[in-house]
């Protein structure tokens, strides 16, 4: 009798088919090229993050995010939940078997009937049990194919928080080094500054200049100090969120104090478009996110159609415990349940129309965030080309502002101008140095949002 059972029920899974439409990746077109001109070569995303940022302290730092970063811990977290979910509905495709013992013993007739007093009773049963459905049109295996694609988009959101993390610990530490350096542009203007004040007030005691460049020399004196705090609180603020990044409690970071932002080549390799929907992370969980759609529509077509469940029983019952294993004690069932939707005012139609409505929603989100991602390589490409020839437009406006401050100094020593001119000098020299130091990191940070963008870091 069980090889019996056994044989119908593999015979109907054998035979079941699989409504709904089977995944199959949409026809995303690509360029064949990027608008900005890469150099030719192997993609810089094919590097690993420890080889595109060569920097010791800031290798350091992005370990230990990775090690530590409290969002990367709940995306890892997530993926365990969903692994969990996989196997969870994935266990409605076998049968469930299950085993029970049970013992009575009393005289519950005697109590309900006046004057029937039967005696003491006692009932053993040991019996196990086993209850599957069939999956006839597919609603088990499309549900386990849609876990399982939502189980992958989990991993493709693990990545996804892994690459925007390296990208925002680089881009933290490279603002780092260029708050210190703009701190210590704004201190060496302070110095300077303070030198002149005193030199002019020194004048002025003697009578040779007025009240005025006193304290217009006052004034510039008191600017380059207010900024060189501003860039102290910046300091501060920036090392407490790297701090949180790595998951350490808020204070000072380590970094390489004597570093000089230098300049990269204006172009990078990045190779093609159409490796953007392979490599990224955020592509990638898009299509499996479709792809779990796209399963849970033959789950809506298969809940149209008829069910079959099938149990069995096989075990022994007895109302003495010594003979609860004799032949004579077996008892055993077989039963079906075939259960068919006959009218329930289109609701189940409408179920398949509505998975079918959010498919094509998750359909236009993956075309979406593929046009993000060409979009997200364009503008790093473009940054890092521009950023790249206004450095170098800043490097010769502070050698050009450094030679006329030189200039109107001596003038104004000579008594030639006066000493608006040599302020305004001083200003332009000191706007360009915090300039040329901005742009440098910006172009640093174009490099880091192109890494990013390409989906690079990740395979490690």
């Amino acid at each position: 009798m069980k090889l019996r059972f056994a044989s119908v029920s593999l015979a109907l899974a054998a035979s079941g088919c699989m409504l709904g439409p089977d995944y199959k990746r949409p026809d995303i077109e690509t360029p064949d090229a990027y608008v900005q001109p890469t150099e030719p070569g192997d993609s810089i995303a094919n590097l690993n993050w420890w080889e595109i940022y060569d920097d010791p302290q800031l290798q350091v730092l992005i370990a230990r995010a990775l090690e530590n970063n409290k969002d990367l811990a709940i995306a890892i977290a997530r993926i365990d939940e969903a692994r969990a979910r996989y196997g969870f509905v994935r266990a409605d495709l076998f049968p469930n078997v299950d085993a029970r013992f049970g013992a009575s013993r009393g005289d519950s007739l005697g109590q309900s009937i006046p004057g029937l007093n039967p005696g003491i009773t006692e009932n053993y049963v040991l019996a196990g049990s086993v209850a599957w459905e069939v999956d006839l049109f597919g609603k088990l295996r499309r549900s386990t194919e849609a876990a399982r694609a939502e189980l992958l988009a989990t991993e493709e959101a693990r990545r996804a928080v892994m690459i925007t993390l390296i990208a925002d610990v680089a881009a933290s530490y490279l603002l780092l080094v260029d708050l210190d350096a703009r701190y210590d542009i704004a201190k060496r203007t302070l110095e300077t500054r303070r030198k002149a004040t005193g030199i002019i007030q020194s004048r002025f005691d003697e009578g040779i200049v007025p009240l005025l460049d006193v304290n217009q020399a006052q004034i510039e004196e008191a600017d380059a100090a207010a900024q060189m705090y501003a860039f102290e609180r910046d300091v501060i603020q920036v090392e407490n969120l790297l701090s949180v990044l790595i998951g350490s409690n808020p204070g000072p970071v380590l970094r390489a104090r004597d570093r000089t932002l230098t300049l990269r080549p204006p172009m990078v390799p990045a190779g093609l478009p159409s490796a953007l929907l392979e490599r990224r992370p955020d592509v990638r969980r898009a299509e499996q996110q479709l792809a779990a759609q796209t399963a849970r529509i033959g789950v809506a077509e298969a809940l149209r159609f008829p069910s079959l469940s099938l149990t069995g029983t096989l075990g022994f019952a007895s109302t003495d415990l010594s003979d609860l294993l004799d032949g004579d004690s077996e008892i055993w069932d077989i039963s079906g349940t075939f259960f068919a939707p006959l009218f329930n005012s289109g609701q189940n139609k409408r179920r398949v129309e509505l998975e079918k409505a959010r498919t094509q929603q998750l359909l236009y989100q993956y075309e979406l965030t593929v046009l993000q991602a060409l979009r997200e390589v364009e503008d790093a490409l473009g940054e890092i080309r521009t950023t790249y020839d206004e450095a170098l437009a800043r490097q010769a406006q502070v050698e050009a502002a450094r030679s006329a401050t030189t200039l109107s100094r001596a003038r104004y020593d000579g008594g030639v101008t006066s000493y608006l001119e040599v302020l305004e000098s001083e200003r332009s020299l000191f706007r360009a140095e915090l300039s040329e130091s901005a742009i440098r990191r910006q172009q640093l940070v174009g490099l880091v949002n192109l890494y990013k963008a390409l989906g690079g870091g990740w395979l490690r």
